[in-house]
């Protein structure tokens, strides 16, 4: 196995060594004299090269299958100056002698291909000089430059469509960065390709160059040498028409297939299929243009037989496409592969994979996409992630990964969050411009477009970016695009967290937390409670920022309440107070104080009346006008709570806190609710205002 191993070493050594040893060679001609039959020889593989380049171009399906392309180009165009140095060098040297003093092949073409006529052969190559410098050349530099700069703009939205289906996972990371690498790939394609056609163009001012050289100095140095006039003109011209020619058809099958490489289909198949299905694949302009000829032949002086034979052709391939579809076309009742039944959709209809809707997606319009690519410095991606990790933490649940995307249809810097394919969330950034949050509320004025936090709702401004130390220091809170939108997700994610544990998020807690305490949720489900109960209480905790990351005394606390009762509603109240610890230290300080709002007894008694009449089937309605003072007093002291820099939140008696949860969710959402028995016995109560019925006034 070593020996082996040693052999295959040195072959690949060998082989990764032919192609710069080929380049020194190539280099060397330049200044070493090289003998005819060599010469014959590298025109040939010259030849050879050129050929094999312009029919992998026509046969391959994708741009990145002949990635080396630019660089072929290169090695090829130095090979053919190469080549022209050195058939020049044997031409002014050796051309007295006769017609093949630069090899048989330079005679070949000189005599045999334009027939020894001097003056058609010259006529000949500056055809092809015109044909490859001005048409072909300029062409395919003009679409190679134009590729380029529309795969480097597709980049960002390619890229971040990648990164979209990776948060998804819909794709491996691996798959995602192999795709990632294929586009930056393409795109340096495309760059290459731009200043490939410059090596072509150059190749061809050369070429006229060198012939003229060739033709100028041979006459000097023929006369010079004892030549007549008429013999060295003729010898010379011969030779370097010959050199022309042999130098020009190589160069022009090259830049014809730089032109085929940037101008193919981009269907993914090979040229010639493309051309063949599309040219002669519509019926009517087949039939068209077979009458049409048929025309021309009947017109007096045109010669009947060529338009004749073209149009018999076309209608035979017509007939021949007939065929095929009647013997492609399936028996009724039958499907395409012979079986009963409807017809099976074509690969192409993914209808299935467009069915699911994800859990949450953020869309972008196309003035955010920098902040989202990574190429492009976008931090977007990155954040969200850890907003996910973040989350799980905070709240205990695991949130599926986010898909983001662009969408032409926002504004340009519009975004959107979606919760199961609906907006819950919209906000707009404005280019160039950051967002100053005055949180104090007492921070000097600064000059900018006011608008609101989207996360928050508070007041805000867009400045310019260069105002943005002027602006911190003055008090406000300066932040860019990727926060206000990390932020704007982060808490739309928390106030739909209820919505976001699914029955789906909701096994995979349970599969995580059965690696530690299996036996736990054995017992609980199915036996104590059902799956959707426990779904629902913990919906339930969540709903009011509860977090259940604490699963085990969450589940403890059913698996000993479930026995007594399974309404759901009172396992949450029951739950809540298990987890009374966590609630109190989520509203209190170091100090372990907790500042909040007190309901007056009045108020409560309008709550507990309210009850009892649910209870007894006699009403319950909250009187219409003492409902709206409350709200409104509540909205106030929540307001004034807030602005004070404190968590907003009410303590009232265990009987009412769900009936005044109910009550405030609409009004004041920010406004947390209570019980007195989800309140340690450790922390100090300090009331920061009594809410009552006439605290509205």
């Amino acid at each position: 196995m070593t020996t082996a191993a040693t052999a295959a070493e040195t072959k690949g050594s060998a082989s990764e060594l032919a192609l710069p040893l080929a380049i020194v060679g190539i280099v060397m001609m330049l200044v070493v004299p090289v003998p005819p039959v060599v010469v014959d020889l590298l025109l040939a593989l010259s030849l050879a090269i050129s050929i094999g380049v312009f029919l992998i171009g026509l046969f391959m399906e994708h741009p990145l299958q002949f990635s080396s392309f630019p660089a072929v180009v290169l090695v090829a165009t130095l090979l053919r100056l190469s080549l022209n140095v050195a058939t020049t060098r044997l031409i002014l040297l050796h051309g007295k002698d006769g017609h093949s003093a630069a090899g048989r092949v330079v005679e070949a073409f000189g005599r045999v291909v334009v027939g020894g006529n001097v003056v058609v052969g010259l006529i000949v190559f500056v055809i092809l000089v015109i044909i490859n410098f001005i048409v072909i050349t300029k062409g395919a530099g003009r679409v190679a430059e134009v590729a380029a700069r529309f795969a480097l703009d597709g980049m960002p939205g390619k890229q971040m469509a990648i990164d979209a289906d990776m948060n998804a996972g819909v794709i491996s990371p691996e798959i995602a960065r192999a795709r990632r690498r294929d586009i930056e790939r393409e795109a340096d394609f495309f760059g290459a390709m731009d200043g490939a056609s410059k090596f072509v163009k150059g190749d061809a001012i050369a070429a006229i160059l060198i012939t003229a050289v060739n033709l100028i100095g041979g006459l000097m140095l023929g006369v010079a040498g004892g030549m007549s006039l008429g013999d060295a003109a003729e010898t010379f011209s011969i030779l370097s028409v010959g050199d022309a020619l042999v130098s020009q058809v190589p160069a022009l099958l090259i830049s014809t297939a730089a032109g085929v490489v940037v101008t193919r289909s981009p269907t993914g198949d090979q040229l010639g299929r493309i051309v063949q299905s599309q040219l002669l694949g519509s019926r009517r302009a087949v039939g068209a243009t077979a009458g049409i000829l048929a025309l021309f032949a009947l017109l007096p002086g045109m010669p009947a037989l060529p338009f004749l034979a073209l149009a018999g052709g076309l209608y035979w391939v017509m007939k021949r496409q007939d065929k095929a579809k009647a013997a492609a076309r399936p028996e009724p009742g039958q499907t395409p592969e012979g079986a009963a039944g409807a017809p099976k959709p074509s690969p192409g209809e993914d209808i299935d994979a467009a069915l699911p809707v994800d859990v949450l997606a953020l869309e972008v319009g196309y003035e955010l996409v920098p902040v989202v690519d990574p190429k492009m410095g976008g931090t977007l991606v990155e954040r969200i992630s850890a907003l996910r990790k973040q989350l799980a933490l905070d709240l205990g649940i695991v949130i599926p990964p986010v898909h983001i995307r662009d969408n032409l249809e926002l504004l340009p810097g519009g975004y959107r969050i979606l919760l199961l394919g609906t907006a819950v969330a919209t906000g707009t950034c404005r280019a160039g411009k950051l967002l100053a949050m005055d949180p104090s509320g007492s921070a000097a004025d600064v000059d900018g477009e006011a608008t609101t936090d989207p996360a928050f709702g508070t007041p805000a401004r867009w400045i310019a970016a260069r105002d943005r130390e002027l602006a911190e220091a003055l008090g406000w809170t300066v932040v860019d695009h990727t926060t206000v939108i990390a932020t704007h997700f982060a808490e739309t994610a928390r106030r739909h967290a209820q919505e976001i544990l699914g029955r789906a998020e909701l096994a995979h807690l349970f599969e995580v937390f059965s690696k530690t305490t299996p036996k736990l949720v054995e017992d609980l489900v199915p036996n104590l409670l059902t799956f959707g109960e426990v779904q629902k209480v913990l919906r339930n905790l969540l709903k009011e920022s509860v977090s259940i990351r604490d699963l085990r005394s969450v589940l403890e606390a059913l698996h000993d309440l479930a026995p007594g009762t399974r309404d759901t509603e009172q396992l949450t109240e029951l739950t809540r107070q298990r987890l009374s610890r966590q609630i109190t230290a989520a509203f209190t300080g170091p100090d372990r104080t907790l500042h909040t709002l007190v309901l007056d007894s009045k108020v409560e008694d309008v709550f507990r009346r309210s009850l009892r009449e649910i209870a007894a089937g006699t009403g319950g309605a909250l009187d219409p006008e003492q409902a709206r003072q409350l709200g409104l007093a509540l909205e106030a002291a929540t307001q004034r709570m807030l602005a004070a820099g404190k968590p907003a939140c009410v303590v009232t008696s265990p009987d009412v806190r769900r009936y005044l949860r109910a009550f405030a969710e609409r009004r004041c959402p920010s406004l947390a609710v209570l019980s007195f028995r989800e309140i340690e016995a450790d922390a100090t109560l300090k009331p920061f205002e009594i809410v009552n019925l006439s605290t509205a006034a």
